[in-house]
């Protein structure tokens, strides 16, 4: 065990690097049965902050919009013109209040990571992209069935028109395998992992800053690691967003193919 205050030093204090322990949390209050933690307060702050937002500037629309509904009306106009839109047409309006609210859901949970005293995204840990690409995923097979019948469906998800007959026994598995499996994972995936990886990033040099710390040579590395924490934390602004957009327009690209078909 290190002493309190350690910092890195000839004398051989070590450098305890951060990992999985990083995302590990205790439980902060229960409910019962159900002990809450910090990622789960957080989620539930931002399902809050997302539809109290959206309630407020909705509640009592106006044809002069005020500063909190122009607002809510440049997002969601956001949403139905750079996504649901020209990727799903012009059918794709009805849906734009669920990908709205996914996509400010998903950046609310990335942009957490850089909140003070909140300090994590909700995103890096997997139960959370898993339960939304669940819900995308659910959506999807819905409107599959819905729109195409049981064997329209089916043939929605595996059959592609023009195949040879040679090679279509492998392309029904292929898309099968696809469209069932591996849309939910990835989807789920992508998301998680990038929010990993840039918050252990930060975690790593923000740690190496403080530890390197000392009024020795140490001090110049301490400097450069303050300096990447600054670069890396601006840049994970950037990914935060992308990663929402990035799932919001997968989930519109999924609804595209039930409803339209290959």
């Amino acid at each position: 065990m290190l002493a309190s205050g350690c910092h890195i030093t000839p004398s051989g204090c070590g450098f305890p690097a951060p990992g999985l322990n990083s995302f590990d949390f205790k439980p902060i209050f229960s409910i019962g049965s159900l002990d809450v933690t910090k990622p789960m307060l957080l989620a539930l702050i931002c399902m809050v902050i997302v539809v109290g937002f959206f309630g407020l500037a909705f509640a009592k629309p106006k044809l002069v919009p005020g500063k909190l509904q122009l607002v809510g009306e440049i997002g969601y106009d956001f949403i139905s013109r750079s996504i649901a839109r020209d990727i799903i047409g012009k059918q794709g309006q009805k849906y734009v209040p669920f990908l709205t609210s996914i996509f400010f859901f998903v950046w609310i949970m990335n942009i957490m990571s850089i909140i003070p005293f909140a300090q994590f995204p909700v995103a890096s840990r997997i139960a959370y992209p898993a339960a939304l690409a669940l819900l995308v995923w659910v959506t999807y097979m819905f409107l599959t069935f819905k729109k195409n019948g049981f064997v329209g469906g089916i043939k929605n998800l595996v059959w592609i028109d023009g195949v040879p007959k040679g090679i279509s026994p492998l392309i029904v598995l292929l898309e099968f395998i696809q469209n069932v499996i591996t849309r939910p994972f990835t989807l789920a995936v992508r998301l998680w992992a990038n929010m990993f990886s840039g918050h252990l990033l930060i975690v790593i040099f923000s740690a190496a800053c403080w530890y390197m710390l000392t009024p020795s040579v140490f001090a110049l590395f301490s400097g450069a690691s303050l300096v990447l924490t600054i670069a890396l934390t601006a840049f994970e602004l950037l990914i935060q967003f992308l990663q929402a957009y990035i799932f919001t327009l997968l989930a519109s690209l999924y609804i595209q193919g039930a409803i339209e078909g290959h």
